[in-house]
């Protein structure tokens, strides 16, 4: 089918050192630009980011720094990046979230004045989550073929969710998966210990609100604010009062109790 533009849209994805978008710089960039009678053109750069990327983020986009030493910077592709994208939309897969706050931020490093104001943003993941959505209700269509009558009621959803849990549980066991190293696994099995594992090692939070997380290294770091991603243990030395503050704020109990718990971890020290 032909898109209906009255102007051009760039479809674009990046790789980058990292996720934190003030720190983080783009490492690859690729943009398809759709013109207004459907043909396309494509630009796709690697960049200098003029920082070590971490080796865990190289395993996932195949990207080294020894790729990168000959690439040119930002800076001086900026330029061309804007000539390209001209008056254009723009759209991705989770790019208002991440490649166009990511995009934009570069731009500003680089000093070039980059305007969303008249711009359409279209990001194609948010249509798939519309059209398709990954609540307890469609759960329950996908997996028993059934309608969830009198959702939202504790029991209904309740009932609902344990015959989803064995439906997965049917479908999945003999699914093979493969990581990222080529290895083959399969992580459904009817096995409870198993089970709580694949689905906590999704998630890395020390406490329930995920206010702090576990790093690669198993610290314990904070995940938001100004000390994002540093050590609490650290934080907490050179910063004491932060504790307070914290404590004095409005987060959760739990999250409150692990911070108490970390700092007379420390305090016995």
């Amino acid at each position: 089918m032909k898109l209906n533009l009255t102007k051009p849209i760039i479809f674009f994805d990046l790789e980058a050192t990292g996720l934190i978008i003030g720190l983080d710089r783009i490492v690859e960039i690729c943009l398809l630009k759709v013109n207004v009678d459907n043909s396309t053109e494509t630009k796709t750069w690697r960049i200098n980011p003029e920082m070590p990327i971490p080796e865990k983020i190289s395993k996932l986009h195949g990207i080294y720094d020894k790729d990168l030493v000959d690439c040119p910077t930002f800076k001086q592709l900026a330029p061309q990046i804007i000539q390209f994208i001209g008056n254009s939309d723009l759209a991705g897969f989770n790019s208002n979230k991440y490649d166009v706050p990511m995009l934009v931020e570069e731009l500003l490093r680089a000093e070039t004045d980059f305007d969303l104001k008249n711009r359409r943003l279209v990001d194609v993941q948010n249509i798939f989550h519309v059209m398709e959505p990954r609540n307890l209700s469609a759960a329950y269509k996908f997996y028993c073929n059934k309608s969830l009558e009198n959702a939202h009621t504790a029991e209904a959803d309740t009932v609902a969710t344990y015959e989803i849990f064995k439906a997965q549980i049917s479908k999945y066991e003999n699914t093979e998966l493969e990581d990222e190293h080529g290895t083959k696994f399969k992580p459904v099995v009817n096995d409870i210990s198993k089970l709580s594992e694949i689905t906590n090692n999704r998630n890395k939070n020390v406490d329930l609100a995920g206010r702090i997380i576990y790093n690669e290294k198993g610290q314990e770091v904070f995940n938001f604010g100004k000390h994002k991603d540093k050590s609490v243990v650290e934080v907490f030395e050179k910063e004491p009062s932060y504790y307070n503050w914290m404590m004095n704020g409005d987060f959760a109990l739990y999250t409150k109790k692990i911070l108490t718990q970390i700092r007379l971890g420390m305090m016995k020290k």
